[in-house]
């Protein structure tokens, strides 16, 4: 491990300074820094924003929705991602004072948190996926420490153990297959009991459980993963969370001999080839869909948009050439070893990611000229109950050079702020078309897990080409106002003039007002006129308007500007002030370009982005 270790540039620094934080008991919760010092109690219950303390009651009786706080923060604290951080820098520190000290740390914060969370009582017994995740991280981190003698000893392991069994016959008894539609929290169950069971069969109902857990995730990789590789959550962000919780099924399942047969490997295969295919050249993904910064791997601190670090994972773990290029990754060193890290160096770098499209997923992938465009439409997610899905048909990211550009705004919170939980997953908060201030989808208020198919969302032409890529989608969301209307979206990608540009074409009835947005990542664009090489440009696009308004948009800071949109005569286009959450319970100013006008179909909007 050590050796592998030293192979991936920095993996040993960040492991130490990982361990040193929770050696501290200094938590990253959501962007709040909360610290606590060594050795010291962590008021492991309360919501460091808000700061309610949820009480240590029968959760039976518990009230885990309070207006103004968020369990999620509390649960951040409750998985014990800090004590697989301990284990890290138990196995690469090379001084023995300094292992011990890792070692006591984990001993006492492991029986802080058991002796101040009992079984059943309080908001860390609230939800069985938080305890699935808890027992496998706490289960990984005590074979990390298996060697130390601080951990060996009766009085500390009796406990552990005996936690471990309640936690595995907890989410035995209450797993979460009861929903409207089972999705990442079952799974979450399954990996929970299996990993506890495969490292620790000695457990009592270890062995029941890994089979239960076997069979579970073999059904549940069939019925939450297209065979396009796509997760079904609707949600690009919980897509990384999916390849994590099954990937970890797997390597466990894999050291104990365990397989999960050919059907499983080629949908996680598929997953990874997902990732590859809509990420930009820093290893950024699209928002497309809810983002609460979710993941399963405790071994490094990745950003919440990075996901390229699972294309090399999936290179080194099914030793897949179409993956293979980049470097070797933190997480990679962890769970593979040296056997992961050989396969890796064998492999010969794959060729560049190609347009593609998701016709099952609803993402839709254009990629040139140094753009990467991914689209949404199609179908709600969840299989239409759409818990994860926005407003967003037809919308679009686009990436530059690898930066976001033009963004999906994210998700800010959920039951924190139901309003502003609605307001990011509603139409103005994307980059499609709104037809009278009405929203695509209904939103009912208080539902804040649930948007039901209705737009019916659909990719009509899909092509791909050395120098043009086209995409044409269309949605019904529409066909319910009193006069109706049908939209139809076409972009094409220009990888000669290095341009996209965007035709919106309605059908129907009546005057409507029509309105787009344009959201941005920051505040950086201002308007002004278009130099003649970027108009003559723009007009070279096929499907470009044929005049422009005076003033474009320009996207980006000043003097290193990314693009410049220039809008069809009429559509008046003006910045207007917005916000950007680029992580879960992070929301920061932006701003939004906003255009429009009164039509009466059949009409046709045009803009053009070109690329500086």
């Amino acid at each position: 491990m050590l050796e592998t270790l030293a192979a991936v540039p920095g993996a040993s620094e960040r492991a130490l300074a990982r361990a040193r934080a929770a050696l501290r008991q200094e938590f990253d919760v959501f962007g709040t820094r909360v610290v606590f010092g060594e050795g010291r109690p962590v008021d492991w219950s309360r919501d460091p924003v808000s700061g309610h303390a949820y009480p240590l009651e029968d959760v039976a009786q518990l009230k885990l929705l309070r207006p103004g706080s968020d369990p999620k923060y509390p649960w951040v604290l409750g998985r014990l991602d800090s004590l697989v951080a301990l284990g890290q820098g138990y196995w690469v520190e090379q001084a023995e004072p300094e292992r011990a000290r890792f070692a006591r740390a984990f001993v006492l914060q492991t029986l802080d948190f058991l002796q101040a969370n009992p079984l059943g009582m309080g908001v860390h017994w609230s939800c069985p996926m938080e305890i699935s995740l808890r027992a496998a991280n706490l289960a990984q981190a005590l074979a990390l420490f298996a060697e130390a003698p601080e951990v060996q000893r009766p009085e500390f392991l009796v406990p552990v153990l005996g936690a471990l069994a309640e936690h595995t016959a907890w989410v035995e008894a209450h797993l979460e297959d009861q929903g409207a539609v089972p999705n990442n929290h079952l799974v979450s169950n399954y990996v929970g009991l299996l990993v506890t069971g495969l490292l620790y069969p000695e457990l009592p109902g270890a062995l029941r459980q890994v089979a239960l857990s076997v069979k579970g995730l073999r059904a549940q990789m069939e019925a939450q993963v297209h065979p396009e590789g796509t997760s079904f959550e609707g949600s690009i962000p919980y897509h990384r969370l999916a390849v994590e919780l099954f990937t970890l099924a797997h390597v466990v399942g894999q050291a104990a001999g365990v397989s999960f047969g050919e059907a499983y490997l080629d949908r996680l295969r598929g997953m990874y080839r997902a990732v590859r295919a809509w990420c930009s050249e820093q290893g950024l993904a699209p928002q497309v869909g809810d983002n609460d910064s979710g993941r399963i791997f405790p071994f490094r601190d990745r950003s919440d948009r990075e996901h390229g670090y699972l294309v090399p994972l999936g290179a080194a773990l099914l030793g897949d050439e179409t993956l293979s290029g980049g470097d070797f990754p933190d997480e990679a060193a962890w769970l593979l070893g040296r056997p992961g890290l050989e396969r890796f160096q064998t492999l010969r770098p794959a060729g560049p990611p190609a347009s593609v499209s998701f016709p099952a997923g609803g993402f839709h992938v254009l990629r040139g000229a140094g753009a990467v465009i991914t689209v949404s439409a199609g179908p709600q997610g969840q299989g239409g109950v759409g818990g994860h899905s926005h407003n967003d048909k037809l919308s679009f990211e686009l990436h530059l050079k690898g930066a976001p550009v033009i963004v999906d705004p994210g998700t800010g919170t959920y039951t924190r702020d139901p309003a502003q939980r609605n307001a990011f997953r509603s139409t103005a908060a994307h980059n499609t078309l709104m037809v009278d201030g009405v929203e695509q989808v209904a939103i009912v208020p208080e539902r804040l897990f649930a948007l039901p198919e209705a737009a019916r969302a659909r990719v009509e032409i899909f092509q791909s080409g050395l120098e043009l890529d086209r995409l044409c989608a269309r949605h019904d969301g529409y066909r319910t106002l009193p006069s109706p209307v049908g939209i139809e979206r076409t972009f094409l990608l220009d990888k000669r003039e290095r341009a996209l540009s965007v035709t919106d074409r309605l059908t129907g009835t009546g005057q409507h007002e029509v309105m787009g947005r344009l959201h941005l990542p920051d505040v950086h664009a201002r308007l002004r006129t278009p130099f003649p090489e970027e108009l003559a440009r723009a007009l070279r696009v096929p499907e470009a308007p044929r005049t422009f308004e005076p003033l474009g948009v320009e996207l980006g800071p000043e003097g290193a500007a990314r693009a410049l949109v220039l809008f069809g005569l009429g559509l008046e286009p003006r910045l207007d002030p917005s916000w950007y959450s680029p992580a879960y319970g992070r929301v920061e100013p932006a701003r939004v370009v906003t255009y429009g006008a009164r039509l009466m179909p059949p009409s046709w909007l045009r803009w053009v982005v070109v690329f500086l």
